[in-house]
């Protein structure tokens, strides 16, 4: 793979971070280091995109033919993990504004599960796990993703910002529902900057042939209208049966062989447009400092330092209206909030009363057998009696969640743009790093789904201790199955109701922070690249005319060199 034009790239991006670390941006330079050895290993990325609970990680585990990322029933994945080669299993972490530390594999759950840490509270920038595989040994990395539509919104954010890194993609659908809106959006987003995506439908063994059948036609038919482009092929599979039952189950090999003619027919190919992204984007962060550096060079050094204290005194006033605007979202915030709670609480008070004696009429019909299957049989009774109450206004409220949620970030947007003309008024004259406005698009994340969550683990207790306690009881006539049952009720009802407000919470909450997240950044950079500027500028000045023309010439060079590498690797042509 470290053909001529590889070998080109390489030296470009060495370049590029030797650039970085003499201007002093340290993370461009990390960045620029990070994908020189990513092309010289000869290393690609193929994710495993899809929708919470297709069970991604399952079927990255299969192909592995071991069980090394962690799986289970409540959403496991909420940061992108690398899968790639090693002579042996390891693993290791970076976390934001730290360096990589090695982990034991059994602690990769601690790190990438939402049990462990929720939300990414603990900060995960990136976790790689080495294997000794053959499909990985050829240069393949797969990434496991977080699924989309749980009730995390920023797990769906954390795959939508892991897009551009990605060369390939292993879509993961579903038989029940085949697709959800999500899911067709981001495979829609990939597809215009990817050519290689493999669509698979996962746990087959669990529905019909007719209906997988069914779902494996609707699909091709939605995804090829979306997309504009082919889709030959849906392998249908079962990852879990695959993991514990091994050889060559259902389309399986057929997979496999996939993977590996992408590596032998793509591969060089995939390798080549990861190295001219990484080439156009890392140019085009460096340009910006080099410009602020030969402005710094030119002009005289009282108005770089007046433009500084103009910026903090800009960064201060506009960090003063920043709290500001923090107290405005939080109002609009609690007042759609509040809005929702309102209705689901009346939704509650009508229906909580009629569900209870339709339930009561649900168990005098059903058959009284020993206590453990009639605790089953009940369950069940009652999951699909909130279903049929609850999936209705669910729907209903989604979609005044949308309405809810565009509403509310056009307000965002709205009061953000006042924000920035302030910011502008303050008197700096030049704010090249400040957006004139943020529009409504950058800011929503697109619809929100929302699935009836069913409580298996309370239809099905694990516990021998229950199981025993049901025989015994209902031996005796003192079976108290249908006050649980009553009480599990009331569960669904009151935890399915609260999904919608949850979600449009937690899709409010991530839109705010990433709108101030972004600002704040924003103004910190404003003064750090000018005052870097100016300490440089100052040294060159001090050598001497001619430390001056000469660092203004290597600007010039490194510039120039910098606009060739980003015209030399324009964006490819996806074929549709």
């Amino acid at each position: 793979m470290r053909e001529e034009g590889l070998v080109h790239d390489i030296d470009g991006l060495r370049r590029i971070a030797s650039l970085a670390e003499r201007l002093g941006c340290g993370q461009i330079a990390t960045d620029a280091r990070s994908a020189g050895e990513r092309i010289a290993d000869g290393r690609f990325y193929v994710a495993c995109v899809g929708q919470f609970k297709r069970g991604k990680s399952t079927l990255l585990n299969a192909l592995m033919g071991k069980a090394i990322l962690p799986s289970g029933t409540i959403p496991v994945t909420v940061v992108p993990t690398i899968l790639r080669f090693g002579e042996r299993i390891a693993a290791r972490v970076r976390l934001e504004q730290g360096e990589w530390a090695e982990i034991a594999v059994e602690e990769i759950e601690q790190y990438v599960s939402e049990l462990e840490n929720p939300q990414n509270r603990k900060g995960v920038a990136a976790l790689e796990v080495f294997v000794p595989n053959s499909l990985l040994s050829t240069g393949l990395c797969f990434v496991d993703t977080p699924g989309l539509g749980s009730v995390f919104e920023g797990n769906t954010a954390a795959t939508h910002a892991f897009l551009p890194h990605i060369d390939a993609a292993i879509a993961v659908i579903g038989a029940d529902p085949p697709l959800s809106g999500d899911e067709l959006k981001l495979f829609s987003a990939a597809s215009k900057q990817i050519r290689d995506i493999l669509f698979v439908l996962n746990k087959a063994d669990r529905v019909g042939e007719d209906e997988r059948a069914a779902a494996v036609s609707f699909a091709q038919h939605v995804l090829q209208t979306r997309l504009q482009r082919p889709v030959p092929q849906i392998f249908e599979i079962s990852a879990l049966e695959q993991v514990q039952k091994g050889g060559f189950q259902r389309d399986w090999k057929r997979l496999l062989d996939s993977l590996v003619a992408l590596v032998e027919h793509s591969g060089r190919r995939l390798i080549q447009d990861a190295s001219a992204r990484s080439l156009r984007v890392l140019s085009a962060r460096l340009l910006a400092v080099i410009r602020e550096e030969r402005n710094a060079l030119t002009r005289p050094f009282q108005d770089t330092e007046r433009r500084i204290r103009e910026m903090r005194e800009t960064v201060f006033k506009a960090e003063q209206s920043l709290h500001d605007l923090s107290f405005l979202f939080s109002a609009e915030q609690q007042r759609i909030s509040r809005a929702f709670a309102d209705r689901r609480n009346a939704f509650l008070d009508s229906t909580r009363s009629p569900a209870h004696r339709d339930l009561d009429t649900a168990l005098k019909s059903l058959p009284r057998a020993a206590g453990p299957p009639y605790r089953r049989c009940a369950m069940h009774a009652a999951q699909q009696l909130a279903r049929q109450l609850v999936s209705p206004w669910l729907e209903n409220e989604r979609r005044n969640a949308d309405e809810a949620y565009w509403g509310m970030t056009k307000r965002f947007t709205q009061l953000t743009n006042d924000f920035l003309f302030r910011v502008r008024s303050f008197g700096t004259p030049d704010l090249p790093y400040l957006p004139k406005e943020m529009n409504v698009e950058g800011v929503c994340r697109g619809h929100y789904s929302f699935q009836f969550y069913e409580f298996m683990h309370i239809v099905v207790p694990a516990s021998p201790l229950r199981y025993l306690a049901d025989l015994l009881l209902h031996s005796i006539g003192a079976s108290r199955i249908d006050a649980d049952v009553h009480e599990f009720l009331d569960r669904l009802l009151d935890t399915n109701s609260e999904r919608v407000r949850n979600g449009l919470e937690a899709r409010i909450t991530d839109s705010r922070r990433r709108l101030e997240s972004e600002i704040r950044a924003t103004l910190r950079e404003l003064i750090a690249v000018t005052e870097r500027a100016l300490m440089w500028a100052r040294d060159k000045h001090a050598a001497g005319a001619a430390a001056v023309q000469s660092s203004l010439t290597e600007l010039s060079e490194a510039q120039a060199l910098l606009v060739s590498l980003m015209e030399s690797h324009s964006p490819p042509l996806v074929h549709q």
